[in-house]
């Protein structure tokens, strides 16, 4: 018998090895070429996704499952793969192997397209252009386009840990921040916020320390509690640019005088001083997490803070379920001295999130 035995497919069907060889060498000449087709496949899938994700906040709950299968996933991908140096290795590594790698690789891709596709609906209305939330949108955005592109997932995130961290926190941090209010209806954007935060740091430390290390180092777990505090302390004092998912303004305005149901008589973008005897602000806000947080309106003069009207005093009934009006005015008693100047009200959480903003303009 011979010592080397050939492949069995090999064994009498020539024309199985041809097509073979033929496939190899497609892939060989075209390989990079075919990942970028499939990376534009993703973004139209993901692009499905938001559409999905427009049809109801319920949805949100399916996050929940989402979010850890990928941390599970990634877990394992990294107590079997390594990282960096371990992973370059793979590139002389058998088919097998490779194989494995590039499975476990496709899988954590989908999840964080699935995931990150459907937030961004959400962070998207939540978000005032403009104004520094919008810029956590980006981000998110940036991570959603990152998952669709196979060759720069593959290359640069998952055989980085760091970076590979990075990237599943923020993603991590992003998803339980929205999937907080689908479990429990009306809990404040504070508290989701902070759990939101504690969870990523936990992540970021799993991924990063393995437990027998923690179990047989205690300093470890110092600097994990340390660590914890900072994040979610650091959090809690940048609130301000996170949009309060899943709260956004659906309708706002501003105008000389409102009919008897609430409603403004008439909404304008631009008045003269000389006209001006008191002004109206409506703003329609859709809470479909619940009501846990108190709202008020800000009034701005060229980004002075003129006067400022709690819910107490400014709220009245809604045009819908799930939907929040708040009404403020200045009177004369409260209209300033001087009037011309670019204006907003901004709608706040009691803790400083803005959910969003109404622009207008005086001029003399």
């Amino acid at each position: 018998m011979s010592a080397t035995r050939k492949p069995l497919l090999s064994r009498g069907f020539p024309l199985i090895d041809a097509i073979i060889d033929r496939l190899k060498s497609v892939l060989g000449r075209h390989g990079s070429k075919l990942w970028w087709f499939h990376s534009f496949y993703a973004l139209t899938l993901g692009s499905f996704v938001v559409m999905f994700a427009q049809k109801g906040f319920e949805r949100a709950r399916f996050l929940a499952v989402s979010v850890g299968a990928a941390w599970l996933l990634v877990l394992v991908f990294f107590s079997l793969y390594g990282s960096g140096a371990a992973q370059q290795n793979l590139d002389e590594a058998t088919a097998k192997a490779r194989i494995r790698f590039f499975v476990m690789t496709y899988v954590l891709k989908n999840l964080y397209q699935g995931m990150l596709f459907f937030l961004l609906p959400f962070y998207w209305k939540s978000a005032t252009v403009g104004a520094p939330n919008f810029f956590f949108v980006i981000a998110l955005g940036t991570c959603a386009l990152l998952s669709t592109l196979d060759i720069v997932f593959d290359r640069y995130v998952m055989k980085r840990r760091g970076f590979a961290a990075l990237f599943h926190g923020v993603t991590l941090f992003s998803c339980i921040n929205l999937v907080i209010p689908a479990l429990f209806p009306n809990t404040r954007t504070m508290y989701t916020l902070l759990g939101a935060a504690l969870a990523a740091t936990l992540a970021f430390w799993t991924l990063n320390v393995q437990w027998r290390t923690l179990k047989n180092h205690p300093t470890y777990i110092l600097f994990l509690l340390v660590s914890a505090t900072g994040f979610v302390s650091t959090t809690y004092f940048f609130r301000s640019i996170v949009p309060p998912v899943p709260m956004h303004l659906s309708k706002g305005a501003v105008g000389p005088e409102t009919l008897p149901d609430g409603r403004l008589a008439m909404e304008v973008k631009s008045l003269h001083a000389s006209k001006i005897r008191q002004i109206y602000a409506v703003t329609d806000i859709v809470a479909p997490g619940g009501e846990g947080d108190r709202l008020r309106h800000v009034w701005r003069l060229d980004g002075d803070e003129v006067h400022l009207s709690s819910e107490d005093t400014a709220r009245v009934e809604g045009p819908a379920p799930g939907t929040l009006r708040l009404k403020s005015a200045l009177t004369a008693e409260t209209l300033p001295t001087k009037l011309s100047g670019d204006w907003t009200v901004d709608v706040e959480t009691e803790d400083g999130q803005l959910v969003g903003r109404i622009s207008f303009s005086v001029i003399d």
